[in-house]
């Protein structure tokens, strides 16, 4: 987190993530969800919360939703689904799940995130990343039931970090082909 630039972000509540980053939610436990556009930090924000917990002796478990969602869906057996399911709920002390809401799932994927969410529920904490609104997450989920039980869930006992600006990345291009512009000329 040394290099990241609070400045740049047009809003983030810096004592949130701070807090995150003190682990202050792992002893709740409790959730963290970073919420922002593309390009803001949230998974730099989300791998340093993990690396701070690593640091602190936890056992984490850093996926993306689409890699934990391929993984439990591919599970050809109900024992096989139940193992992999402790998998992510019970041997990880905090759980980090990236990315949710750059792609749509069906209902049975929503049922699989419910149940690993579910089983987590105040007995662990999870690190979520998104790029939605919690009202958007219906486009993520179409047509599952659960997918208001599971943001219940998630936001239940949850930071809940916003961070709104314009995009890190798209800025540090433009930049970048200034200079080059620039040298050029």
């Amino acid at each position: 987190m040394a290099d990241f630039d609070w400045g740049w972000p047009k809003h983030i509540d810096r004592t949130a993530v701070e807090s995150a980053l003190a682990l202050d939610f792992m002893a709740r436990p409790a959730n963290v969800v970073l919420v922002a556009p593309q390009g803001l930090g949230k998974t730099m924000i989300a791998q340093n919360i993990a690396y701070n917990a690593v640091q602190a002796g936890h056992s984490v478990l850093f996926t993306t939703a689409s890699q934990l969602l391929l993984d439990l869906g591919s599970q050809d057996s109900a024992r096989a689904l139940d193992r992999r399911l402790k998998h992510y709920c019970t041997q990880a002390g905090l759980l980090v799940i990236d990315e949710i809401g750059y792609l749509s799932y069906d209902a049975r994927n929503a049922d699989l995130l419910f149940q690993v969410v579910s089983r987590r529920y105040e007995k662990k904490p999870i690190v979520l990343t998104t790029n939605l609104p919690f009202s958007e997450w219906t486009t993520i989920f179409p047509n599952a039931a659960c997918a208001i039980a599971l943001i219940d869930r998630v936001i239940h006992h949850a930071s809940i970090i916003s961070i709104e600006g314009d995009s890190y990345r798209r800025r540090m291009a433009e930049e970048s082909r200034a200079q080059r512009k620039a040298r050029k000329s």
